[in-house]
Order: C-alpha cells, then structure tokens, then sequence
C-alpha cells in the first residue's frame, strides 16, 4: 500500500525545469535592432509592442521589462532562480525619434548606484499638514459629532 502512494506521488513529480517568463520576450535581440535618431515610437511598438511602464515624469520615457525565473530544481527545495531580469529605457524627442537607449542586464542592474542621503520632515503644530490630519483624526474618532456637542 505506501509503495502505491510513493510511487503516486513519485510519477507526479516532473524532473523539467519550469521557466516563468514575464515581459517581452528576447528584450536583448530585439533592442539591438533599435538605432538612435532613425527609429521612431511606431516602429518600437510594431517591433516589440506597447511599453511595460512610461514614466510618470515624462511621457517620453518607455521602459521594457523582461523577466525569467525557475523555481524546479529539487535540491533547492522549489526556491525560486532569477534567470534573466533586463530593462530597456528608450527616451523619445517631441518629433517621436529615438534619442537615448539603455539596456541593463541581471548584472549591470546589481552594479547600480543609489543615493545614501534620507530626506527629513519636520511638522510642526502650526503646520497645514499637522492641522490636517488633527481635524481627519477628529472626524474618525467622532463621525457624528456627537462628542463634541456633550462638551459643549
């Protein structure tokens, strides 16, 4: 009987490794074909079609993301293998012409620097926010109104 349900489990058990890919798919290949003031925003979507994100700040800033983990290799217990993370930044000028192309692979994203310094807040009682957030506190503590009418 438990030889039953081992080989049950054993026969179900898949020795492939399973890759979960998210993105477009080869970012590398595809963004070589790209060149500087010649592509244009059409043919960057025809070729690898609308962009992951654009940036909030401007909207000429497309960003490709391309992602592939593994998470099969059973002397690793099913931790998941971070097989390729790229990201493609392409900047457009007002024209819609390519003017900037970025590519970061797995290992020139580790090697990014980041600012050290922290940016402080300091709020005073005087301050619009305190007010705020003093006057939003009131209104959950007491939606009615009913608190202060009793004091008064």
């Amino acid at each position: 009987m438990y030889l039953i349900v081992i080989f049950f489990f054993i026969s179900n058990c898949t020795l492939n490794k399973v890759i979960n890919h998210h993105g477009v798919h080869n970012l590398e290949i595809k963004q070589s074909e790209f060149k500087l003031n010649v592509t244009n925003k059409n043919d960057v979507s025809k070729e690898i079609g609308p962009p992951s994100t654009q940036s909030i700040f401007d909207n000429e800033l497309w960003i490709y993301i391309e992602r592939k983990t593994s998470s099969s290799k059973v002397r690793k217990l099913g931790k998941v293998e971070l097989i390729k993370n790229d990201v493609l930044l392409l900047e457009f000028d007002s024209m819609g012409l390519l003017i900037s192309q970025v590519f970061y692979n797995k290992d020139a994203i580790n090697d990014l620097k980041f600012s050290e310094s922290v940016t402080t807040f300091q709020y005073t009682k005087d301050s619009f926010i305190y007010e705020f957030f003093s006057a939003l506190r009131q209104k959950i503590d007491d939606p009615l109104g009913t608190k202060r009418k009793k004091n008064k």
